[in-house]
Parts: C-alpha cells; structure tokens; sequence
C-alpha cells in the first residue's frame, strides 16, 4: 500500500514537468532543460514557459519566418536537376 501511494504521488508531481517538457519542445525549445525547470520549480516554469510562447505567437514576424520555412522545404522536396552537360 505505501508503495503504491509513493508511486502515485511521484506520478502526481512529475505530470507538471512533463507538460511544460513537451510545450517546450513542440516549440522547439529544449525537452529536458524545461523538464528540470518544471521538476525545480514546477508552477513558476509552466507560466515563464506560456508567457514565452505568448510572446513568440504574437510576434508578426515570427509567422514570416515560418511560412519562409515551409516554401524553403516544399521547394527543396521538389527539387529538380539542373541543366546538366
């Protein structure tokens, strides 16, 4: 029974750096950087890492450079040979 009860309290304070580990990531942040935050300091690290991705969504340029992005990689899957001898 107290293992069973410590293994869900360690499943219960490691979802919160889990969660900002994978947000992190999926913007292309480091997993494990954000991970250790979030285990360090768990709710400050959660609202530090929303506000940054706020402030990267807001920014108009960002959407620029991401579109940028995907013409650049669209272009170099259909890329031809050129001309040759």
């Amino acid at each position: 029974m107290l293992v069973d009860l410590l293994l869900g309290g360690i499943c219960a304070l490691m979802w919160l750096p889990l969660v900002t580990g994978y947000c992190a990531q999926s913007y292309g942040r480091s997993f494990w950087l954000w991970f250790a935050l979030g285990c360090c300091f768990p709710i400050v690290s959660f609202f530090v890492l929303f506000g940054l991705i706020y402030r990267t969504e807001r920014d108009p340029g960002n959407h620029l450079v991401e579109e940028a992005r995907r013409i650049l990689a669209e272009a170099e899957a259909h890329e031809v040979e050129p001309f040759g001898d």
